[in-house]
């Protein structure tokens, strides 16, 4: 049977509210419970009907007879008293008329009960049942439909309708029918598909599914705006329920409307309208409009609550009750779900819930599964680095900030290693409203003299004087906006890293920490320096850091005291001498890769506080680095070279060590931890010459241009590719970390030719010695014995 109710519109769903909602659930259960309840009494009134009928022996009809004959003549002996001459014909043919019917004989008139009380007591169900009156089978009373009526002279004219009434036979057998019919169907056999077969039927379906999707989804794309009902079909294909073809249709669909949410998503954030907004009319464009935005966010919201409830599913391990999708299968639908939130995390960080996206990706950044946990650490480093303004930093460093402190600290370093990658740095904090603002060409007026009348001049000072203001408001407006936001963020990431600083500082997390802190150490208040510095040295001082986090100790020391830190008075002298005595960990082994962290804290303790250095810890650097550079890979050896290098031309005397007389009192002592008294302006650099024989030719080049004293022009110069570039980026570029050899290592064929123009020339120099000898010979004999005929032949060739 058909069903005529309506099916109510995806608008009249949106504007109905939960309490409506939440009521006619009430009411429809309700209903339910009610019918059961009338249901259930009515079967019971039933059995204990049946049962009194059995229990009960009915009497014979010949009986019933006798008894009604009995009572008859009764009547009959207390009616002769009646005056029956008072009484009509009619009236006595009514009486006889009565006499026969059982109803009017069984009735006892004498008594004053009600009729009913003894019909209840003596009637049987079987009497109840055959004095139920038959009624003739008759059609159905038509249902009138009252329409408009007819007024005319004279008078209103009603008017009416009948209602169309279904045939209820006609139904019956139709649904008899069908039921038949489908008795039947499920009586024939299924048939038996070959693999072959089965494969073949699962690539139509597929293909079938993918030819739907996709014009769902160009159809979509062409119109946007009059195409809700076509994504709310599309949505509807992630509850797939073919078993063969379930994972992978739902994966399109995901990725289809992610890349459909991308494409037709507005490049703002569509808040709901009020009251007052609702109730006043517009027009039909802006009502247009307004219903696209609302299905839009509706059908985006449905689209991110599948995608987080098939992360909780595989998450929880649970299934469906339908069983369509295995456990295995879920692990890669969660894959394709969280690809999915981190795309939209980066392209629409605008758009509405946004803030729910970071709640939902942050934790799977602490994931166990390797794959799940990058994706989301590469959306987060992407999102902090397009973040211009710093609103969706802000809400990822709130939900890490969370989650590292509700998790204990248990979480991965990567957790925290994120922060680096936030775009806040002194440049953008110090900036003054007249460099942010744009910058804009007014007339000087020498141009205005010649070009503007006298009024016109007039009217151009004060329009360029409202145009200054409004730019310095808007600059001014924008920086504090963004300083606000960036202090905010900062003060937040701080928060953290001294809580970890101060609880756990066995953690895990504590190289993040400290690496953190090297970044934006120049960015904290200066109150809090002189007990950050006694940490950081109580720290290195424990003995628990491994090398590498020394090292970023002695960054983050050195980056608060390069920044705000240089109106302390403070001597960092045992950091420096920590990093002297340390500096021989470095070997060609695995500690190579700290040799970039080495550079940077060496560019901090002497470029840029050369005035605080004296010449003895700067000649002690020199001559241990120059000593290091033997021992490491060759990238670190062009790194710290190119370190020396620096230290050469920023202080002046450092060519002491080209020299090989000693200078002053006392013998180089370079076992000694302290660069200031272990007598470095005695000894020599006698480590370049071993250097000029590296293999690496980038090395020999460094080596051969430090001998001469590191001259920035002339024969002894290096090039500009070698010479503008710091130290940590030529550690990069020299890396051997992809098995490359920069430069690259010549072909075997290119050596071979090497070798034989080698031979060749060896073997030219060779013949040329002795030509020239026995040319020497043959002269020396014929001067001496044959003078006369040797000058002749010098004449003869002066001539020729």
């Amino acid at each position: 049977r058909k069903n005529t109710k309506r099916v109510p519109s995806f608008r009249k769903l949106l504007r109905t509210s939960k309490i409506k909602l939440d009521n006619k659930l009430k009411n429809k259960q309700y209903k339910q419970r009610s019918a059961a309840k009338k249901y259930r009494k009515e079967q019971k009134k039933l059995r204990e009907a049946v049962r009194d009928a059995i229990s009960r022996k009915p009497f014979p009809l010949e009986e019933c007879k006798k008894k009604q004959t009995a009572e008859k003549r009764e009547e009959e002996e207390e009616e002769d008293a009646l005056p029956l001459d008072m009484m009509d014909e009619d009236d006595l043919k009514l009486m006889e008329d009565l006499a026969q019917q059982a109803s009017f004989l069984t009735r006892d008139l004498s008594s004053n009960e009600p009729v009913h009380v003894k019909k209840r007591k003596s009637e049987s169900v079987i009497d109840k049942y055959e004095k139920v009156p038959r009624r003739m089978q008759t059609e159905p009373e038509k249902e009138l439909i009252h329409l408009l009526p007819i007024k005319d002279k004279g008078g209103i004219i009603p008017q009416t309708m009948e209602k169309p009434v279904l045939s209820v036979a006609r139904d019956e057998e139709e649904d008899t029918e069908e039921m038949e019919e489908a008795e039947d169907f499920n009586e024939e056999p299924l048939p038996v598909l070959t693999p072959e077969e089965m494969a073949a039927q699962r690539r139509q379906k597929l293909q079938e599914r993918k030819m739907h999707i996709a014009a769902l989804a160009s159809a979509i794309l062409s119109e946007p705006d009059n195409s809700i009902k076509k994504l709310k079909e599309l949505r509807a294909m992630l509850m797939e329920q073919d078993p063969n073809v379930a994972v992978i249709v739902r994966k399109l669909v995901m990725v289809s409307l992610m890349e459909i949410f991308k494409d037709i998503a507005p490049s703002y954030k569509i808040r709901p309208l009020t009251e007052a907004e609702k109730a006043t009319k517009v027009k039909k464009e802006t009502q247009k409009l307004r219903e696209f935005e609302e299905g839009l966010v509706s059908q985006y919201k449905f689209y991110l609550e599948n995608l987080e409830q098939t992360i909780k599913d595989w998450k929880q391990r649970k299934l469906k009750k339908s069983n369509v999708i295995s456990l295995k299968a879920y692990k890669g639908l969660a894959e394709i779900a969280v690809k999915c939130l981190c795309e939209l995390l980066v392209a629409l960080p605008h758009f509405n819930f946004h803030n729910n996206i970071i709640v939902l990706i942050v934790p799977l950044m602490n994931d166990a599964s390797k794959m799940i946990s990058e994706l989301c650490f590469e959306a987060v480093k992407k999102l902090f680095k397009q973040d211009k303004l710093g609103y969706a930093s802000l809400g990822v460093v709130k939900v890490i900030s969370g989650l590292v402190r509700g998790r204990n600290y248990d979480v991965r370093p990567e957790v925290l290693k994120v922060f680096l990658h936030l775009r806040i740095k002194e440049v953008e904090l110090q900036k003054d409203s007249e460099d942010i603002a744009p910058k804009k060409k007014f007339m000087t007026y020498k141009e205005k003299r010649k070009h503007l009348s006298r009024m016109q001049r007039k009217w151009k000072k004060a329009e360029e004087k409202l145009e200054r203001e409004l730019l310095e408001a808007e600059a001014s407006e924008s920086k504090e906006k963004k300083l606000k936001l960036h202090t905010e963020t900062l003060n937040i990431v701080f928060v953290t890293y001294f809580r970890i600083l101060k609880k756990a500082q066995k953690s895990p997390l504590l190289p993040a920490v400290l690496e953190g802190l090297a970044k934006f150490a120049h960015l904290i208040n200066v109150e809090f320096f002189d007990d950050l510095l006694i940490v950081l040295h109580s720290l290195i001082a424990s003995g628990d850091l491994s090398y590498r986090e020394s090292l970023h100790c002695i960054l983050s020391a050195f980056h608060i005291l390069s920044g705000q830190g240089d109106v302390l008075n403070i001597d960092p002298m045992k950091f420096y001498t920590h990093l002297y005595k340390t500096l021989f960990s470095l070997h060609a082994g695995g500690t190579n890769d700290d040799t970039g962290i080495v550079l940077q804290c060496l560019d901090v303790m002497f470029a840029k506080r050369r005035k605080q250095v004296s010449q003895q810890r700067a000649l002690a650097f020199l001559k241990r680095l120059s000593a290091l550079a033997l021992h490491v890979l060759p990238n670190s050896s062009v790194g710290i070279l190119a370190t020396n290098r620096v230290l050469m031309q920023t202080f002046p005397k450092m060519d002491l060590l080209l020299d090989n007389e000693s200078q002053g009192s006392g013998v180089y002592l370079p076992e000694l931890d302290e660069p200031e008294h272990c007598n470095a302006q005695n000894t020599a650099l006698w480590e370049l010459h071993l250097l000029q024989r590296h293999y690496h030719p980038t090395v020999q080049k460094f080596a051969a241009h430090l001998i001469v004293g590191a001259p920035t022009e002339g024969s002894g110069a290096l090039s500009l590719d070698l010479s503008q570039r710091p130290a940590t980026e030529l550690f990069e570029a020299y890396s051997m970390r992809g098995m490359t050899f920069n430069p690259p290592v010549a072909s075997v064929t290119t050596r071979r030719k090497d070798t034989f123009s080698q031979v060749d020339s060896f073997i030219d120099e060779e013949l040329n010695k002795q030509l020239n000898k026995q040319l020497q010979q043959h002269i020396s004999e014929t001067v001496v014995h044959k003078p006369l005929d040797f000058a002749k032949h010098l004449k003869e060739s002066s001539l020729s």
